[in-house]
């Protein structure tokens, strides 16, 4: 295996890396995969260790980024803020100094995006967001992996990102930090994002940072914003920090369940997603998250598929293997 240099780069957001980097981590993913189900051992980072910072609880991405690293053959210390001084008297930048000398890779999940930012200016190694308030770039990495798969191969079975031009991506909910990483994805990759949020939660669009208003469309009724969709996705209504607003979120959000008929309004061959975990008749109906065109499965799994591309590519540059 050839092992290039690779400069510190962290993965803050989706717009951290190039659409050529991102054509590049999709087909590592899909030979990564590929390996991890012939049941083929791959440890390029052997001796390498990640730890995890958790501000913010996890099902997903604690299993994905763990079981990946290992399956890497590296190394895993798992850390929450009732356990390390990330959470108490220590400044982040301490913790970031110490940490990143003793580890080669950092993932947090935290609250704001800042204290993740904060970190990663003091590391000396590189971070990766496991989620903020602001973006959830692992996730829609991850998205846009299975919609590839199911969608958009190539002649050689890989995953071709140029099969995104012209398709349709429907967001349908809250306009949070899912709706924003989306954002920072058509910006880059070619495709459109409808979005349809009820009022008083839109995408603040300072905060997705998108540089165009050529990949979006904005709508007031959720149907609109399916019809003629290639993939439709939702998140739950009340993201985590948010309980408090719960019960007035679930009034405001009514409209918002994508059922059957905004599945309908969408292409035949129209794709379903959810982050997870998801709450069956509010944000999406049993029928649809359980029906023929849901790929929420996949696309759970494809968390730790293109993580091990992303921490391989991070740690290692553009290797051939």
């Amino acid at each position: 295996m050839t092992i290039p240099t690779m400069p510190l780069q962290h993965y803050l957001q989706f717009s951290d890396l190039t659409a050529d980097d991102y054509a590049w981590l999709f087909e590592r993913a899909a030979i990564i995969k590929r390996k991890f189900k012939a049941y083929e051992k791959y440890h390029p980072l052997a001796d390498r260790t990640l730890a995890m910072i958790f501000e913010k609880a996890s099902t997903r991405t604690r299993v994905s980024f763990e079981a990946g690293m290992y399956q890497l053959g590296g190394s895993v210390v798992h850390l929450t803020t009732g356990d390390s001084q990330l959470g108490r008297a220590e400044p982040i930048e301490d913790s970031a100094k110490v940490i990143s000398r003793m580890v080669d890779l950092v993932m947090i999940r935290t609250f704001g995006q800042d204290k993740i930012e904060r970190f990663a200016e003091h590391s000396r190694v590189p971070v990766i967001n496991g989620l903020t308030n602001e973006f959830h770039p692992c996730q829609i990495l991850a998205d846009i992996f299975t919609f590839l798969e199911h969608r958009g191969l190539n002649a050689e079975g890989m995953p071709d990102p140029a099969r995104l031009a012209g398709k349709t991506v429907a967001w349908v909910g809250d306009g949070n930090n899912m709706a924003n990483t989306w954002l920072q994805a058509a910006d880059l990759l070619g495709f459109t994002v409808h979005l349809s949020t009820p009022s008083g939660y839109e995408v603040d669009q300072a905060v997705a940072g998108v540089r165009s208003r050529e990949s979006y469309k904005v709508f007031k009724d959720p149907m609109d914003a399916c019809r003629g969709a290639d993939l439709v996705t939702t998140d739950v209504w009340t993201s985590m920090g948010y309980e408090s607003e719960n019960e007035e979120r679930r009034k405001a959000f009514a409209d918002w369940c994508v059922d059957e008929d905004m599945m309908k309004a969408a292409r035949p061959d129209a794709l379903f997603m959810h982050c997870l975990p998801a709450h069956r008749g509010e944000e999406v109906a049993a029928e649809v998250i359980d029906g023929p065109q849901s790929v929420v499965w996949d696309e759970a799994e494809n968390r730790m598929h293109v993580q091990k591309a992303l921490m391989e590519y991070l740690l290692l540059g553009r290797v051939s293997s």
